[in-house]
């Protein structure tokens, strides 16, 4: 890349946004004011808002969201007549879990290994300094030859919509030509990736109830219907013999067409324990970005440390389902409460409760905006050429933007990789990742000012 003045520029400018990034992970940013203090949310989101400015940005607002979150937008005006390209990120961040469990503490950036540590670094407040990188570079080479509006995030993880609401009320602020979501990830290290397409999702919880009390398991165990049991029959009949997810009504038999997972590599990357079988069947692609995908999340049910000898008389779980892109989510969520209601035994009360859903989304490929990312990605990744791959998760805002903008092309990259571990303990991100990325990102942009 050492020929390119726009990655010598990136290059040079690591060790600043390394710096960035400590400041930016030192927030305790998790949208969730039950566990952090709102106060550590807003000062992310200033911080956001300053870095807008420094770099010229105009009209930079913390925008109140309807889930009682902040959003941070800023225009960034181009050459008249040039084409507008949305830049996302987000910068709330997950809970860090056990923090006893991080090698080094969650929000204090660290370097180990040739990888920078901690919450948020790749998921996603390393998004936020990608963009500024790119943005930089740009302006150190002769301008940045679009116009550009950024929008920051606060509630992305918690999945409470609070940036698509505000969205669907002010049409108008986000409108450009091409989005660039910086929340998704490479395949690999190395390996130049788009995400084309992501899951949806629907989150279900089921209630069973048998008894008026609960009764004791030697007087009345063998005839007093236990609704424990019950509901374990309930989500047993969600899964095939294999594993394959069964709900009735939902086909689950589409292939993925495009790059190949590979089961060894899935094993490593899932950190799948020796001698446990994958479930379902197809390719690994196929499972985890072309086909539904049900998980139990939760049940709330005696723990095993203080259980009596008892017969349940109520038990609930709460039940994620994934649905690839061509399944409404809404529809899919029916039918898993029917299934749920249909599989109940022994005639026990059911009842089901929609706590959340997000849309499936599928880019157009075919854009010019992805043959301008084809062609920059060739350059900062040497030799390499740009792969699609699919997501399992879900990025309902995806939808809500292409719903809002239908003409806008939506490219989502991001340093999520495999390695990065994000939502896990001891996340992190690669700084050549994000070396690499920031100069794709900045001549991404240039080519598609002259497209």
């Amino acid at each position: 890349m050492s020929s390119n003045p726009v990655a010598e520029t990136v290059a040079s400018l690591m060790p600043r946004a390394k710096a960035e990034l400590t400041e930016l992970v030192a927030f305790k940013s998790v949208a969730d004011f039950d566990q952090f203090p709102k106060s550590q949310s807003e000062g992310a989101a200033k911080w956001v808002a300053e870095a807008l400015r420094d770099e010229g940005f105009q009209d930079v607002a913390l925008l109140d969201t309807p889930d009682g979150t902040q959003s941070v937008y800023g225009f960034l005006p181009g050459p008249a007549g040039a084409k507008t390209v949305l830049l996302y990120a987000h910068y709330d961040v997950q809970p860090p879990l056990d923090e006893t469990a991080w090698v080094s503490p969650p929000f204090e950036l660290t370097e180990r290994d040739g990888r920078w540590y901690g919450r948020g670094s790749a998921d996603c407040k390393g998004g936020v300094v990608m963009h500024l990188l790119a943005l930089r570079a740009l302006k150190a080479n002769g301008g940045v030859p679009v116009n550009v509006k950024v929008i920051a995030e606060g509630s992305e993880e918690q999945g409470t919509g609070g940036l698509e609401r505000y969205a669907e009320q002010h049409p108008e602020l986000l409108t450009a030509d091409a989005i660039v979501i910086g929340d998704a990830g490479n395949f690999r290290v190395g390996q130049p990736t788009v995400t084309s397409t992501l899951r949806g999702m629907t989150l279900v919880r089921v209630k069973v109830d048998t008894l008026a009390g609960n009764l004791h398991s030697g007087q009345f165990g063998g005839a007093a219907p236990d609704a424990l049991g019950a509901l374990i029959r309930v989500l047993d009949s969600l899964r095939a013999e294999d594993g394959s997810t069964t709900v009735d009504g939902l086909t689950g038999d589409a292939r993925w067409e495009g790059l190949r997972y590979e089961e060894e590599q899935f094993r490593k990357d899932a950190k799948v324990l020796d001698g446990v079988e994958l479930i379902g069947s197809g390719a690994v692609a196929d499972r985890i970005w072309a086909r539904p995908a049900v998980t139990v999340l939760g049940i709330d049910c005696p723990p095993v440390v203080g259980a009596t000898p008892s017969v349940q008389a109520g038990a609930r779980a709460l039940v994620s389902l994934r649905v690839p892109p061509g399944v409404d989510a809404a529809e899919a969520a029916k039918l898993l409460q029917a299934h749920l209601e249909a599989h109940t035994p022994w005639g026990a009360r059911v009842s089901t409760e929609q706590i959340g859903q997000g849309q499936a989304f599928r880019a157009d490929t075919t854009s010019p905006a992805y043959a301008a990312m084809a062609e920059a990605m060739s350059v900062a990744y040497p030799g390499q050429e740009m792969q699609y791959a699919g997501q399992g998760g879900s990025i309902p805002l995806c939808n809500t933007l292409a719903s809002l903008y239908p003409q806008a092309e939506i490219l989502l990259i991001g340093l999520s990789e495999p390695e990065a571990q994000i939502h896990a303990v001891n996340e992190s991100v690669s700084p050549e990742e994000l070396e690499r990325l920031s100069v794709a990102e900045a001549l991404f942009l240039r080519n598609y000012a002259a497209v």
